[in-house]
């Protein structure tokens, strides 16, 4: 998977970088929604990243499985949130087995699919996806959507200030679009001590609606549906921010 070396080292500021109250806030009705639809009692999260989505379905009762393609992203879960009988996190990408029919309901969210370094492997992680929830389960899969962005320019989201291991340091980071990839740009300069700074570019391929639907349904979907955002809005292709596909595994 694309970028997981990056990460691999700055978890840190990828962590600093998401105002987690608040977007967890925002998306938890949409899970509470999605869960209670097929009555679920266990989630995996295919590509967990720092926990924070996992945690918060542990404290509603859940039986939660966070996995990662990141060792450090692991341990970082395991140090801020520990493992329990509820809760249990592993180092493993998302297009490998995580065990048939084992959980009510898949996620992978953030647009972590998109970083697939091809459609194969896409298909690949969806279809584990799909085989990891029992007959009558759900897959959620989230990923930013490409074509609302201009071709060229870098858009600059956010600039943050924060305590990272490497001492006091400033997150910038963008996004911008060249043709039918995006990039994640992020620039990371330290401020205490003697000043560094690191750039990454982290690629990422876009998707379209129709595209995700298909790769959902070869892997045994039974039915499909297609949303803007967590308030179940209209998708559009050129307007909406997220592209968020729900599939329930064919019964």
């Amino acid at each position: 998977m694309m970028g997981a070396e990056v990460f691999d080292d700055i978890p840190d500021a990828y962590d600093a970088l998401v105002d987690w109250p608040r977007r967890l806030g925002a998306e938890e009705p949409f899970y509470r929604w999605l869960f209670e639809r097929v009555g679920a009692k266990s989630v995996l999260d295919a590509a967990c990243g720092t926990g924070r989505h996992g945690a918060m379905f542990r404290d509603w009762g859940l039986q939660v499985e966070g996995a990662d393609l990141s060792p450090a992203m692991i341990e970082r879960c395991k140090a801020r949130f520990g493992e329990s009988e509820r809760l249990r996190w592993v180092v493993r990408g998302f297009d490998e087995p995580a065990g048939e029919g084992r959980f009510d309901a898949a996620i992978c969210t953030g647009n972590s699919l998109a970083l697939a370094p091809d459609a194969a492997t896409m298909q690949r992680a969806v279809r584990r996806m799909v085989e990891a929830v029992r007959p009558g389960g759900v897959v959620l899969v989230h990923v930013l959507n490409l074509w609302r962005m201009a071709d060229g320019p870098c858009s600059w989201q956010k600039c943050k200030r924060a305590e990272l291991a490497r001492g006091e340091s400033l997150i910038v980071k963008g996004v911008h679009r060249s043709g039918r990839l995006g990039y994640v740009d992020i620039v990371i300069t330290r401020l205490a001590g003697e000043p560094a700074m690191q750039a990454e570019s982290v690629p990422f391929r876009g998707l379209e609606a129709e595209e995700l639907q298909g790769m959902a349904r070869q892997a045994g979907a039974g039915w499909v549906e297609v949303y803007g955002d967590y308030k179940r809005g209209v998708y559009e292709s050129l307007g909406s921010q997220d592209l968020t596909v729900v599939a329930g595994r064919r019964e």
